[in-house]
């Protein structure tokens, strides 16, 4: 774990993941999160944001009036936060232990993040009981899709050749020390199951959004709130989930 937050400090002293979620091929993924957090929301609930990264859910949850909690593993995004909200309730940790919190201490768990840079699978399984643990309703997990990966880089992008090593015969990409993961449905699926969590609800965040990022940024204002409307009236169909850039799980408590 301390390898992997050497890894993601230095990615995020680089990148600017604000800057993604304002561009409009960002805001497709940021409004339709939002749109299903809402949902899902009731008054005074406590809600905890964890891989809060620099802050777009928390601080936009804490400004509608929600008590947020930021769980952050990285300085840089820490910092970040900090900046932006000197209030903001801020925890530097790591999802897979969480022991400063007790059971259900929260109505609402998000992890826009962990299940990214998460490999091995033991420590996936403890991030998404830990957040089991301290929520009490919804859970909402992000998965950035393996066949998404591959469609993109490898061929789009012409990259096939100089990844090749790092792709299995079923086109699976295994590279542990890859700052990203990516995920198929069924390992989705069988992580849920082993957890105790109960699927109520999957969406495409983005869909087909991030293979048209420079059509999508052009458009007018009216075309994207068209697009942005049948991106969110078509995000659930199961056809297009495996392809989409990211899934968002909305999960609950079997046990």
């Amino acid at each position: 774990m301390d390898e992997l937050k050497t890894k993601l400090t230095a990615f995020y002293n680089k990148f600017n993941e604000d800057k993604r979620l304002e561009t409009r091929h960002g805001q497709v993924e940021f409004l339709t999160s939002m749109k299903y957090i809402h949902e899902y929301l009731r008054p005074g609930d406590k809600i905890v944001d964890i891989g809060a990264g620099p802050g777009k859910y928390s601080l936009a949850l804490k400004k509608e009036g929600y008590d947020v909690t930021a769980v952050e593993l990285t300085r840089p995004n820490i910092g970040k936060l900090r900046s932006k909200d000197k209030e903001l309730k801020i925890v530097e940790a790591n999802a897979v232990d969480l022991s400063m919190f007790e059971d259900d201490t929260f109505d609402v768990a998000i992890l826009f993040g962990p299940m990214y840079h998460i490999y091995d699978p033991a420590d996936r399984i403890r991030a998404l009981k830990e957040a089991k643990r301290i929520c009490k309703r919804e859970i909402f997990v992000t998965y950035i899709m393996n066949e998404y990966a591959i469609i993109e880089y490898a061929f789009k992008d012409n990259n096939y050749l100089s990844v090749k090593d790092r792709i299995d015969e079923d086109f699976k990409i295994k590279d542990p020390d890859a700052l990203f993961v990516h995920s198929r449905i069924e390992e989705i699926d069988e992580l849920n199951k082993v957890c105790g969590l109960k699927l109520i609800r999957r969406f495409a965040s983005d869909g087909p959004t991030d293979y048209m990022r420079s059509y999508i940024n052009a458009m007018d204002d009216e075309t994207f709130q068209a697009y942005l409307a049948f991106h969110q009236k078509t995000c659930e169909r199961k056809e297009l989930l495996g392809a989409s850039s990211h899934i968002v799980d909305i999960l609950i408590k079997e046990d």
